[in-house]
């Protein structure tokens, strides 16, 4: 291919990336809040026969499934998620992403029931909807606890603390936990799923169908084969990657190389998908099906980066392995404090023991663990928003180390002339 396309991407997928019938699924995940649940998906995704890569990008709470379309359907994939409560749906094609625009119904009921609850001076018996209200939005933590095999996350922690207010009476502080725990996930979904639709835009960039240039027949830019001639029009994106071969115009590469200035096209002149086609009609021969172009080895360029670890990152969750282990013995201790104190501490058991469900639940890991990604994912999406991409989080923590930048073109970015 071009120079644009040695300097800037990977080399293509190895051979049997794209056999007919393998798939890439991407997946809205909302149950996905932070890397404790990136092994739960991969251990509900990967035994599944015709599933060979599953790739997990939390601050987006992105699923990408690499799967045989003939053994595998997107349905069955979504269904293995949501049997444990991870609230999967598939994203269509050239979508930014669904933003969650209302929270789940779960929520919805806790919520509604315990503002009944509030009524309960006014008649007792109302006190246990606060009760029910805990039930009512529980289902999906104790979905994904059981996946997750009841190991120390963030679901087990919430468990535990409500289990225990209801244990000690405090039926109204339970529910409290539940909707506060299930409001504030909807609230950081719809954070995430909005700066995931700007790092997403690159799917979009090319458009879904083509024309081909013999038949007038309009087919999907998926279903276009190398060596297929296709029209492009005056204001029309380029669909594909290939060679121009009838008719002459300029093209905005722009989206490619940063650069708005128009670049002449005339038969034998190579074009890219995603760039813009200004002021004459072309026919293109394919050279590369639409999974190989130059937008789509972009978007896997982007797809890394967003999964990508830095330095820092890793050094987080090293750390977050032991801080809930760590929680869990502390609240632990206190709440075995009565004992130790003797007759003194037996005096108000309840005290303590609540104290240790306080703990619980203000030291959740998700804001230690989720602090480093996301701070990364939003600074790889204001990049990307200026046209700039970054390879990844261990990239960008090094441009803090630069001392002394270099550039060519000095014309274009002190006095924008070409």
């Amino acid at each position: 291919m071009g120079s644009v396309e040695e300097r800037l991407l990977p080399p293509p997928p190895a051979s049997g990336a794209k056999s007919g019938k393998w798939e890439k699924t991407y997946l809205d995940v909302l149950g996905v809040c932070c890397s404790a649940e990136v092994a739960l998906v991969e251990r509900l995704l990967k035994p599944i026969d015709g599933v060979r890569a599953v790739t997990v990008v939390v601050p987006s709470r992105t699923v990408i499934v690499e799967h045989d379309l003939a053994a595998v359907s997107q349905s069955h994939i979504v269904k293995a998620l949501n049997k444990a409560g991870l609230e999967a749906s598939v994203r269509a094609y050239g979508s930014s992403g669904v933003v969650a625009r209302w929270p789940s119904p779960y929520t919805v009921a806790s919520g509604a029931l315990l503002l009944a609850s509030l009524f309960a001076p006014l008649l007792p018996s109302l006190r246990w909807l606060a009760l029910a209200a805990a039930c009512a939005g529980a289902p999906p933590m104790v979905l994904r606890a059981l996946a997750a095999g009841l190991a120390l996350d963030i679901n087990a922690l919430m468990l535990v603390a409500v289990a225990g207010a209801a244990a000690l009476g405090d039926y109204a502080e339970a529910g409290a936990i539940v909707f506060l725990f299930t409001t504030a996930e909807w609230l950081e979904t719809l954070a995430c799923t909005k700066a995931s639709a700007g790092m997403s835009s690159l799917m979009s960039m090319v458009p879904p169908t083509v024309v081909l240039a013999q038949t007038g027949e309009v087919v999907g830019v998926r279903d276009v084969g190398v060596g297929a001639v296709v029209a492009v029009r005056a204001g029309e994106v380029v669909p594909v990657d290939g060679v121009v071969v009838d008719g002459q115009s300029e093209v905005d590469e722009s989206s490619l190389t940063g650069e708005s200035f128009p670049v002449p096209k005339q038969p034998q002149a190579e074009v890219w998908a995603g760039t813009m086609n200004l002021d004459g009609y072309i026919a293109v021969r394919t050279t590369a099906l639409a999974d190989n172009s130059t937008v789509a080895r972009m978007q896997r360029l982007v797809e890394a980066a967003q999964n990508s670890r830095s330095k820092t990152q890793r050094l987080v969750d090293s750390c977050a392995k032991y801080y809930t282990p760590a929680v869990v013995a502390v609240a632990a201790g206190v709440a075995l404090v009565p004992l130790l104190l003797g007759p003194r501490g037996a005096q108000d058991p309840k005290r303590w023991f609540q104290l240790a469900l306080v703990l619980l639940v203000s030291a959740c890991p998700c804001a230690l663990v989720l602090s480093t990604p996301v701070a990364t994912f939003c600074a790889l999406l204001r990049a990307a928003r200026m046209g700039v991409l970054i390879k990844g989080g261990d990239v960008l923590e090094s441009l803090g180390e630069i001392r002394v930048a270099a550039f060519d073109k000095t014309g274009t970015i002190t006095k924008g002339e070409f």
